[in-house]
């Protein structure tokens, strides 16, 4: 049988139906939790019969975790635990989003579930008060794996004009962006900008100030609406961290991070503080900075392509080339933050916010 390209179904009759009006006290929550690979999302849907306020309104539930790496067939219950809740910007009206932990049969967090231990991170350090900004870098692609509008048989012109650029011949895939701007806004996710980066049909999006567990559920929900939003214009949204080999820029998390000591006049010093700790402990953050232990990061972090190299502990000011950047107006003001360039871009968020808690805060390793 000859293969037939699939080529969407139509929108605009699905929207006929979406403009339907909901039962009174009546709303669909769509429940989103991270597999077994500790880098996808998967998602599904319930009826409630009241319009949910806060998290601790929603139902436990579950699912098949033998289909999602997370448990085996012949114990496959995996139990989700809402923690956090978000307007719906697909379905509208009263309907929701429900970021949920898992646990497994036995009650206990499942081994992709690291929130659990963040937020008991968290909670110790609550007195200094650590703020975050994730800077999330990611790539569109076409469904066949190839970066959206390149040529299919060669490379486009060289990187330049494409970071911050404007024009059809350098942008590649706004509407995407731009979409999913607005639905991060609607949800009631910290977003705070948005730009196209280095390299054609690159972007990035940056969650924050977040205090606290807030960082990690915030991004975590705002990758669920990329890959959502991607899905309905046809698009792939890879958080692949060197999706194109060669001459071109990888993609990463850059973390912001500062405490209310180091935001503080003179708070500098606490900055300087924390690099010096940081430094102690480079082997085991890189570890930590992606999914895979440090090997997608070896291919990102060559030191060439505003990045530093993997092997070596570096920090600076206003430096892209270094582990750690320092922003030039920090330096000046001798208060802020810091910028940690190492995470992948496929890292996990509440991983990299309770490593820099418990190295920082807590003189933990």
């Amino acid at each position: 049988m000859a293969h037939v390209a699939f080529e969407g179904t139509n929108k605009t009759v699905l929207d006929r139906y979406m403009r339907l009006g909901m039962p009174e006290n009546k709303c669909q929550a769509m429940y989103v939790w991270v597999d077994g690979t500790g880098e996808n999302l998967r998602s599904k849907t319930r009826t409630l019969h009241f319009i949910p306020k806060r998290p601790e309104d929603m139902p436990e539930w579950n699912f098949d975790g033998s289909s999602t790496g997370q448990a085996e067939g012949s114990n496959s219950d995996v139990y989700l635990r809402p923690v956090a809740l978000y307007c719906d910007p697909f379905r509208l009206g009263d309907n929701k989003l429900v970021l949920c932990e898992t646990y497994k049969h036995n009650k206990k967090p499942t081994e992709t579930n690291n929130r659990h231990e963040c937020l008991e991170i968290m909670k110790r350090a609550a007195d200094s008060h650590p703020w975050f900004g994730m800077e999330q870098e990611y790539t569109l692609m076409e469904t066949d794996n190839y970066p959206l509008g390149w040529p299919k048989n060669g490379f486009p012109s060289p990187q330049g004009p494409y970071y911050c650029g404007v024009g059809a011949g350098k942008i590649y895939g706004r509407d995407v962006a731009e979409a999913h701007y607005r639905a991060c806004l609607y949800a009631g996710i910290n977003i705070s900008g948005e730009n196209a980066e280095t390299m054609p049909s690159q972007w990035e999006f940056q969650v924050g100030p977040c205090e606290g567990i807030t960082m990690g559920d915030d991004l975590w929900m705002a990758r669920y609406l990329l890959h959502r939003v991607a899905e309905d214009f046809g698009i792939v949204a890879t958080l692949d961290p060197k999706p194109v080999r060669g001459d071109w820029n990888g993609a990463g998390l850059h973390t912001n991070f500062s405490t209310k000591e180091m935001r503080e006049p003179n708070g500098i010093i606490a900055i300087e503080k924390a690099i010096e700790k940081m430094s102690k402990l480079h082997e085991e953050h890189i570890k930590d900075y992606d999914p895979h232990g440090g090997k997608d990061n070896e291919i990102r972090l060559t030191g060439q392509h505003q990045t530093s190299n993997i092997h070596d502990f570096s920090a600076g000011v206003a430096n892209r080339g270094c582990s750690i950047r320092i922003p030039r107006n920090v330096a000046e003001d001798k208060e802020g933050y810091l910028e940690d360039r190492r995470p992948s871009s496929n890292a996990d968020p509440y991983v990299v916010s309770e490593r820099l808690v418990r190295t920082i805060c807590l003189n933990e390793s």
